[in-house]
């Protein structure tokens, strides 16, 4: 699936992913391939997304983008923001 995640200033992200954990108002939930359609309100915290292929960091990347010990996991802050999937592609609105 597809994934973007844009700020009011910036695309922080953008890329195809095998899964993504969101902390939702009500807790963290996850959205994986052919998920049902969804919108859903974001609270502040960690984006951590599941690659399809290792990060490589480029001068283009973003620096709110936080790498992890293994290549195919990176995570992203936010301060709350909306997220909405929908045939397998997932837009994120992020503060």
């Amino acid at each position: 699936m597809h994934l973007e995640i844009i700020t009011p200033e910036t695309k922080i992200f953008s890329g195809k992913v095998e899964a993504v954990q969101f902390p939702g108002i009500d807790g963290l939930f996850q959205i994986l391939n052919n998920h049902a359609p969804i919108i859903s309100a974001l609270d502040h915290g960690v984006i951590k997304i599941d690659l399809a292929e290792a990060f490589v960091k480029t001068e283009d990347s973003s620096i709110l983008i936080e790498e992890d010990i293994n290549p195919k996991i990176i995570r992203v802050g936010i301060k709350g923001g909306v997220v909405e999937m929908l045939n397998n592609k997932v837009i994120v609105l992020a503060e």
